[in-house]
């Protein structure tokens, strides 16, 4: 067999299975979002609607445009205050940095965690009868013991990004590390002799070098926080009400617990058009030819 006919024959079954998993599903759902697409009509998936599901979506589903701000606002939070910790904890463990090791043991916990279990457990330790958080602020801060936090719509939205960054830090931390240690430090150092302050080494030359990978991380980071779903539905399951009812929540309402499959796939597609975009810009930084 020739080298060329070879190399397609060996990535033959990576191409079938990701268009088993990826590809064919991802055709399925757009044609399921311009049919009726319900579950207890016979037949309706194949009953084709036109673009009524995107028009009802957009003009007559206030639930539709709470989840886009509640996702929207989710995002900017998660994506600010994760790059902002990572960051600071990446600068403390970058070489050379103050308390590297003990900063370094703790983030392989929550690195360690899936999604689900970081709801659970933060769901556990917000309870106002048992929680840890409870006993914590019994002894510290007393006016906030017996608080239920995940029975009001701001503290449920604040435990929400608060289990978010906690989980992320570690991954976005290492991404960081990563591009710390590229940046020469010559350029640090000459700085330095100039009399530059810790501050302005940091805004004039480390923050300039570093900004591709950061502009990777946040455009890494906001499309996770974009399409998160099992963290929110082991933590709140889109309550108080539907105060933490993401854009993926909402899909999985409408398609899994009222059978509207076509209005689900309609809902989701309008996802993937944000997604595109962040995906480009992604695909952009990492395989930039400079």
């Amino acid at each position: 067999m020739r080298d060329t006919t070879l190399k397609y024959v060996l990535v033959l079954p990576a191409i079938l299975v990701v268009f088993a998993t990826a590809i064919w599903p991802l055709i399925e759902s757009l044609r399921l979002s311009f049919t009726v697409g319900r579950l207890n009509r016979p037949g309706s998936l194949d009953q084709y609607l036109g673009w009524e599901n995107f028009t009802w979506a957009f003009t007559q589903e206030p639930a539709f445009w709470n989840s886009v701000w509640v996702t929207a606002v989710y995002t900017v939070l998660t994506v600010a205050l994760t790059t902002i910790l990572a960051l600071g904890l990446a600068m403390l463990l970058a070489p050379g940095g103050k308390f590297r090791s003990g900063v370094q043991t703790l983030l392989i916990l929550p690195f360690a965690m899936s999604p689900a279990l970081i709801g659970v457990s933060f769901r556990f330790m917000f309870n106002p009868e048992f929680g840890l958080f409870d006993a914590f602020f019994g002894v510290m801060i007393p006016p906030l013991a017996d608080v239920s936090w995940l029975a009001d719509p701001v503290l449920a939205f604040a435990v929400c990004v608060m289990a978010d960054v906690w989980g992320w830090i570690p991954f976005l931390t290492l991404v960081l590390i990563g591009g710390l240690a590229s940046i020469p430090q010559d350029t640090i150092e000459a700085a330095q002799v100039d009399g530059a302050s810790g501050w302005r080494v940091f805004k004039d030359v480390t923050l300039p070098q570093l900004a591709p990978v950061l502009a990777v991380v946040i455009i890494l980071k906001s499309i996770f926080s974009l399409k998160t779903f099992d963290q929110i539905f082991m933590l709140t399951n889109g309550g108080p009400g539907t105060a933490t009812q993401t854009l993926s929540h909402y899909i999985y309402f409408n398609g899994m617990k009222y059978g509207q499959i076509g209005y689900a796939a309609s809902v989701a597609w309008l996802m993937v058009i944000p997604m595109i975009f962040l995906t480009y810009a992604y695909a952009k930084f990492v395989f930039r030819k400079d």
